[in-house]
């Protein structure tokens, strides 16, 4: 059977969906004219991404930067590789509640995150490459030390130019700290990419010492880590602490990010089995406020 259509009794509805710049634009036809144009912004921004360096097993450091602004913040999670995971999807929640809140970030601010600077370390705990859940993580935390540590052994928070030397420390355990400052990709990539962007302050997550921890090189300690350290640590409730004691460390990011004049404190989570992000949330907006000023 063929169907009788006229022009005056049928409408021909055409929906074109064109995204531009985030926008979504709704256009509707009728006998061949436009009858309604209709934008609707989305709620979430996607970030920009970089890959700052390769890993000793060559896998991508990445990086993703929100916001426009001339201050730029960055938060840095798994240094520590997988056996601090949990740093790890600290940052991932971060930067899911940026991209769904992206009115959070003032306009004078960037945030730029790397989720792991020890990709292969996270990589070999949980058995993949990029994002992760809790699920993919062993039960045993004996299972997650060797994840410490780079690919080539190397325990990356020592591998930094403040102090360095050949051999240091993590809790009673020697550790090696590389052949010499910057001997390992992930250190390098880091230090390329600290010098090539004006940091104003920086975020390190770690477990499980339970503080914000300020950093400190042969000059002592920077006004600016201060309030950097009271600001986060008066927000989110973890203890300041201006100084590290339970061991010796040498050779550490954030040291070494003071010997250069740049703001950094380290966020210790209290344990090894949470992102604590109803304490570390208001942490990070207070940095976001404080920032403003």
């Amino acid at each position: 059977m063929r169907a009788d259509f006229s022009k005056k009794t049928v409408s021909v509805i055409i929906i074109m969906i064109i995204i531009i710049s985030g926008i979504l634009a709704f256009v509707i036809y009728q006998n061949g004219k436009k009858i309604v144009s209709a934008p609707v912004e989305i709620n979430t921004t996607s970030p920009q991404k970089s890959v700052i360096g390769l890993s000793v097993q060559g896998r991508e450091i990445e990086a993703f930067t929100y916001g426009k602004g001339s201050t730029t913040l960055a938060f840095v999670g798994g240094i520590h590789g997988g056996y601090e995971w949990n740093s790890v999807l600290l940052t991932y929640k971060l930067m899911d509640y940026l991209e769904a809140n992206p009115e959070t970030i003032p306009k004078n601010i960037s945030v730029i995150v790397i989720p792991a600077l020890n990709v292969d370390g996270v990589s070999k705990v949980v058995g993949k490459d990029g994002r992760f859940t809790v699920t993919d993580v062993p039960n045993d935390i004996e299972q997650t030390k060797v994840g410490r540590f780079n690919m080539a052994g190397v325990d990356l928070n020592r591998n930094f130019d403040c102090s360095w030397q050949a051999t240091s420390t993590w809790q009673s355990k020697i550790v090696s700290a590389g052949k010499f400052a910057f001997s390992e990709p992930e250190a390098k990539a880091f230090k390329n990419f600290v010098l090539k962007n004006n940091l104003s302050a920086v975020v390190f997550w770690h477990s499980q010492s339970n503080g914000v921890y300020a950093s400190m090189c042969q000059n002592g300690i920077l006004p600016g880590t201060l309030d950097l350290m009271n600001t986060y640590a008066k927000a989110s409730g973890y203890p300041a602490q201006k100084s590290f004691d339970s061991y010796a460390i040498t050779g550490a990011a954030d040291d070494w990010l003071a010997s250069i004049n740049i703001p950094a404190v380290s966020v210790e989570l209290k344990t090894h089995e949470s992102i604590e992000w109803d304490k570390n949330l208001p942490g990070i907006l207070a940095l976001f406020k404080y920032y403003t000023k």
